[in-house]
């Protein structure tokens, strides 16, 4: 048996995420597991039901709320200040509407880990999530998206969406020691990332300089990301899930057939990974 440690690396996408539902609930039929995960925005919010071992529940809960205008969309935008609502969002929902098990999370010997962005640094930071109730707003300043977002405080510091800085983690998880990543992405392999429009990132320039000057870059990052992580993957170190069509989704898309549709691609992208890695096993 092979001594290789291996971490599972999950990008954000906001409701492009339903692919990441799709690879994980794939993973949970098939008992594959790794030795830590870490997630970023929507990946951190979504990768947490791995560990807590509740298959469906991300499709189940997006389907059922994403319409609902007090969840997501403009009316918590203009009452709260944030896209999604934090009280229905982070609260009523996983712990009333449809449960998450907290108790079972911590059960897991897996460590999981969230990447948030410090926005007087300009910073991204990395957290272990040991408890999801009681690290509620960690997840949630992961998954903040700048503009529509309110910072959220943790301890002295401000932070939002993690992937502004560190959209696709793998590096921090090879130099944390792991051997190879499996990493899920949530754009098809023609992605390139465009710069963001002065529009919103002009919003930080004064107050958060370091903020706004990773906001501006996030393109170079990002794209340089995935470059190198095509390099990781001829060396066999990365083993990457990305989808496999072309599917329109919006950020905060609410059509529960489109969210279906992209879970449904994840799943058999999953499925047919397995598959071939089965088979190349057989040879």
């Amino acid at each position: 048996m092979s001594d290789e440690r291996c971490a599972l690396v999950l990008e954000g996408g906001a409701m492009r995420g339903m692919y990441t539902a799709g690879v994980l609930d794939c993973f949970m039929d098939h008992d594959i597991s790794f030795d830590a995960v870490i997630g970023v925005s929507a990946g951190a919010l979504f990768g947490v039901n791995l560990l807590s071992k509740q298959r469906g529940r991300v499709i189940r809960y997006n389907k059922r709320f994403n319409s609902d205008k007090n969840y997501m969309g403009i009316r918590p935008l203009l009452r709260e200040k944030n896209i999604v609502s934090t009280k229905y969002a982070y609260d009523t929902v996983p712990r009333e509407l449809d449960p998450f098990d907290d108790e079972e999370y911590k059960k897991s010997d897996i460590p999981f880990y969230a990447v948030v962005t410090n926005i007087r640094t300009g910073k991204p930071e990395y957290v272990q999530i040991k408890s999801v109730f009681d690290q509620m707003d960690v997840l949630r300043a992961s998954g903040s998206m700048p503009v529509v977002s309110k910072p959220v405080k943790l301890g002295n510091e401000w932070y939002l969406d993690g992937a502004v800085t560190d959209s696709i983690p793998y590096e921090h998880m090879l130099d944390m020691g792991y051997d190879r990543v499996v990493v899920v992405l949530t754009k098809p392999a023609d992605y390139i990332k465009k710069p963001m429009p002065r529009l919103f990132t002009s919003v930080y320039k004064k107050r958060f300089p370091r903020f706004y000057e990773a906001f501006s870059n996030r393109h170079i990052m990002y794209n340089y990301q995935l470059e190198h992580l095509k390099e990781l993957e001829k060396q066999g170190i990365a083993e990457v899930l990305r989808p496999s069509e072309h599917i329109k989704i919006s950020k905060v898309e609410k059509d529960p057939n489109k969210l279906e549709s992209l879970y449904q691609l994840g799943l058999r992208d999953a499925k047919r990974l397995l598959a071939d890695k089965q088979g190349m096993e057989k040879q």
